[in-house]
């Protein structure tokens, strides 16, 4: 089936090469490595759609949303797409969860968002799933987040006994379930997405640190970081929950390839 990946950034452009080039159309604000088909296309600003679509196709959308709820980029890109897709394909974020103190959650855990950019996820989720329920569309939100944090110039992290439980996934391993979610095999709906390693951000961004050669950051307990982080890094750091992926492995059928952070930090390097 033709899959038309919309945003083709640090994730979009890892699904465009996983797909078969004479199947996939990747639109791009600006040009991309790869030898796959692209066109520039910039959702800000236009008004239709750079190519005319089949009878079936699939879509995967990656930009995230922007401003205030409901996200008026993902409302315009629904407007065009004409015929409707027989299946879409979002990637969200864990952080619909809100902090759950340290509890597992699973695809059936309420949303409880604590942020402004978990909110507008939220909101974006429920956009599609009226949207695709009017229009007889198979909805699949793949719930994840990356670990790409970058260490800046000496810039403090919670310590270590500070630290929450962290849930992260390989860009290539949340690519990987983009494809599976393509698949017609693959029941439509909510699957959270993750490697199974909840060692912290603390020891993620340490262990980057150690394989890159660099200083590891320094550590500061939760009080200083009160006083020191931004509200959203703070937010960041100190929401708490395990995510469970079962459903990612026993339905979706995706086994990470990078099970191990370590293994993915230095395929990453």
């Amino acid at each position: 089936m033709f899959t038309l990946v919309t945003g083709t950034g640090y994730t979009g452009r890892r699904v465009l090469d996983l797909l078969p080039a004479d199947s996939v159309l990747g639109l791009s604000r600006s040009a991309v490595a790869t030898d796959r088909s692209v066109m520039i296309f910039d959702l800000d600003s236009a008004s239709t759609l750079p190519v005319v679509l089949p009878a079936r196709y699939a879509v995967v959308y990656t930009i995230p949303p922007k401003g205030d709820p409901p996200d008026r980029r993902l409302q315009r890109f629904l407007s065009m797409l004409t015929p409707t897709p027989a299946r879409f394909v979002y990637i969200s974020t864990t952080g619909v969860y809100g902090d759950c103190g340290g509890k597992t959650v699973t695809e059936a855990t309420p949303l409880n968002p604590s942020n402004e950019r978990a909110e507008r996820r939220v909101a974006s989720e429920a956009l599609l799933a009226e949207w695709a329920g009017r229009n007889h569309c198979e909805l699949v939100v793949l719930r994840g987040r990356l670990g790409v944090e970058r260490i800046q110039a000496r810039l403090p992290v919670l310590s270590e006994d500070s630290a929450n439980p962290g849930n992260r996934i390989h860009v290539d391993d949340l690519a990987s379930c983009c494809v599976a979610a393509l698949s017609s095999s693959a029941p439509p709906g909510i699957y959270n997405v993750g490697d199974d390693d909840h060692r912290s951000s603390t020891w993620f961004t340490g262990e980057v640190a150690r394989q890159s050669g660099l200083p590891a950051p320094p550590e500061i307990g939760r009080e200083q970081a009160e006083k020191e982080f931004s509200a959203q890094r703070l937010s960041f750091m100190t929401e708490s929950r395990r995510v469970d992926t079962t459903k990612m492995r026993n339905v979706l059928g995706v086994m990470p390839r990078y099970a191990n952070p370590e293994d993915g930090i230095a395929a990453s390097l």
